[in-house]
């Protein structure tokens, strides 16, 4: 098991690549965005990501982050889904990773070091997981209406309206999202909203002006939203990430109840 420490600036982009371990992504400030080909995940502090082996990905930052990593060997995988997830982070795997990145690499033979890796292991085949993840529709049609959303967040036009230069009708799109996503257009755009008002707070907007950003009709529903899927209000969510998560956490959601060096980077 190898560790990885970096301080990362807001707007920061972690180019497309992959590596042969699994990867687990954690950052107790900040927030990032995974982009894979099946979709997008948001990790938010206290939060983390796991990445298998051999997964294309990108990370664009949002906010300062803190980021640790660790790449686990396939062979020590847990009982965990061969896909991109979020997962709370207890604070024992909290303290566990902080604690593994202090070396540049978990050695077997070494008594102490293998019983780290060994708690780890046993941790993370525990975890829960956070629906923070945003899947893509592979067809054309849908991605137009995507491409239009991402273009402004806070478009508030119907779906009808937003079919009408996809090539497809209402009708047929929503077939699509729900056949290719798993989520109902509706659903898809509540999550959407979410995530991109999510990286909006970690850059450093208020939570009006992200909520408005992001599409929100008025402030209390989004953070009705935000409460649901994360457990806490956008307030404390802001000030958990300014001490950079030295608090307790969140409650579980509803929904789901030192620096590297620069060069290390395309490492992640």
């Amino acid at each position: 098991m190898v560790g990885l420490s970096a301080e990362l600036e807001d707007g920061q982009v972690i180019p497309e690549h992959s590596h042969p371990e699994d990867q687990l992504l954690f950052a107790s400030q900040g927030v990032m965005t995974v982009h894979t080909s099946q979709g997008v995940w948001v990790v938010p502090p206290l939060r983390a990501v796991w990445i298998p082996a051999n997964t294309p990905h990108s990370v664009v930052i949002s906010g300062t982050v803190s980021m640790r990593t660790l790449y686990v060997q396939p062979r020590l995988r847990p009982s965990l889904p061969k896909r991109c997830f979020v997962m709370s982070v207890s604070p024992l795997l909290k303290e566990l990773i902080l604690h593994a990145c202090g070396f540049s690499r978990l050695h077997n033979r070494a008594p102490v070091e293998r019983r780290v890796v060994e708690i780890i292991v046993d941790q993370l085949g525990a975890v829960e997981t956070i629906p923070l993840q945003l899947s893509d529709p592979v067809d054309a049609r849908a991605r137009r209406v995507i491409e239009a959303l991402a273009a402004n967040p806070g478009d508030s036009r119907r779906l009808e309206k937003l079919c009408r230069g996809c090539g497809a009708s209402k009708r047929t799109i929503q077939r699509l999202f729900l056949e290719e996503t798993k989520m109902t257009f509706r659903r898809w755009r509540q999550q959407f909203r979410l995530l991109h008002a999510m990286q909006r707070l970690a850059s450093g907007e208020k939570v009006i002006a992200a909520a408005l950003e992001a599409g929100y009709n008025s402030t209390s529903a989004f953070i009705s939203m935000f409460r649901k899927q994360l457990g806490t209000t956008p307030a404390r969510y802001l000030q958990l990430q300014s001490n950079g998560g030295k608090h307790s956490q969140p409650a579980p959601p509803r929904a789901a109840q030192e620096s590297a060096r620069r060069s290390r980077y395309q490492e992640l």
